[in-house]
């Protein structure tokens, strides 16, 4: 823990409970070997998050897109009907 601490300014029991969330989810391993405390990186569960990831990035860009697409015909129809801005 403490080399994988020294690049951050967090505490130990800090350390610990950040590396506790990521064996729970399945992101690390961490093992035992005398007074050390091995951890491993699982890859293929962060293959798994990116892969979902990726589906909501395609989803919420085509949704933007489709909002950019609209706002511009509302621009468009306002300035058709002489109107540059919307006041209420």
């Amino acid at each position: 823990m403490t080399e994988l601490a020294s690049p951050f300014k967090m505490s130990m029991p800090g350390i610990s409970k950040h590396l506790k969330v990521l064996e729970r989810a399945g992101l690390i391993a961490r093992g035992r070997d005398a007074q050390w405390r091995p951890c491993r990186l699982k890859a293929e569960k962060l293959k798994e998050v990116s892969e979902w990831v990726d589906d909501y990035r395609q989803f919420w860009e085509q949704r933007l897109d489709r909002l950019e697409l609209y706002l511009q015909d509302l621009q468009k129809k306002e300035k058709r009907n002489g109107r540059k801005n919307c006041k209420k």
